[in-house]
C-alpha cells in the first residue's frame, strides 16, 4: 500500500522489543484462525483465549465481526474492502504481538494473497505467525449456520458470500488444521496450546 503521510518519521521507543518480553516474562505472537463462516474458529479462538487467561498468558482475541463495528466499520464485503479488512487487522495484530500478547485473529480472510500478506508483515518484523486452518466442510457449516447467512446466500439474498457466491482460498501450508467435525473444541485447544508451547510463546507456569 502506497504512503500517503509525509514528514513522518517512526520513532522506536527506549524500550527493545527483547527487553520489554523479557520484563514482562511474554513472548508475543500471531495464531490466525481462517476457514468458512460457522466453521467454528470463533468458538475455538474463544475458548483458547479463556484458558490462556485462566493460566495468566496475557492474550487478546480479535473476531471478524467484532472489528466491523468499530475499526473496520467503513468496510464491506468486496474483494478491496476484504483485502483492506485483512490489511488492518494484520497490522493491529502485529502490534498486540510485539507488545507480548499473542493475538488471536478469527477472520474468514477468504483470499490467499490476503492471509500471506498478514504473515509477511509479521515475519519482515521478525515476529511469529501461525496460521491456523478451520477445515470444516461447507455442507457442516450450513447445517450450523448460526446467523442463517448460508440460508439468505442460497435464496440469493446475500451476494458475493463466501463458499457460495464468492471463492474461499484454503491456505497450502497452514501451521496447523483443526477438524471441528472429528474434534471437540477442547482437542482444538489443546492443539494450539501445544503450538504455541513449541514456539516457546507460553512462559513456563502456563505450559
Amino acid at each position: 500500500m502506497t504512503q500517503k503521510a509525509t514528514n513522518i518519521h517512526w520513532h522506536a521507543g527506549n524500550l527493545t522489543r527483547e527487553e520489554r518480553w523479557k520484563l514482562l516474562k511474554a513472548r508475543g505472537c500471531t495464531m490466525w484462525f481462517t476457514g468458512l463462516s460457522a466453521s467454528g474458529k470463533s468458538t475455538i479462538a474463544s475458548a483458547l483465549e479463556q484458558v490462556l487467561v485462566q493460566r495468566g498468558v496475557h492474550c487478546y482475541r480479535l473476531d471478524g465481526d467484532n472489528i466491523r463495528h468499530g475499526l473496520n466499520k467503513n468496510l464491506g464485503f468486496s474483494a478491496e474492502d476484504r483485502a483492506e479488512n485483512i490489511r488492518r487487522i494484520g497490522e493491529v495484530a502485529k502490534l498486540f504481538a510485539d507488545s507480548g500478547c499473542i493475538a488471536l485473529t478469527s477472520f474468514i480472510s477468504p483470499y490467499r494473497k490476503d492471509r500471506d500478506l498478514a504473515r509477511q508483515m509479521h515475519e519482515k518484523d521478525g515476529i511469529a505467525f501461525i496460521e491456523v486452518f478451520v477445515d470444516a466442510p461447507i455442507e457442516v457449516c450450513e447445517q450450523r449456520d448460526p446467523k442463517g447467512l448460508y440460508k439468505k446466500a442460497r435464496a440469493g439474498e446475500l451476494k458475493g458470500f463466501t463458499g457460495i457466491d464468492d471463492p474461499y482460498e484454503a491456505p497450502e501450508k497452514p501451521e496447523l488444521v483443526l477438524k471441528p467435525a472429528t474434534m471437540s473444541v477442547e482437542e482444538s485447544v489443546k492443539v494450539c496450546l501445544a503450538e504455541l508451547s513449541k514456539r516457546g510463546a507460553l512462559p513456563t507456569w502456563a505450559d
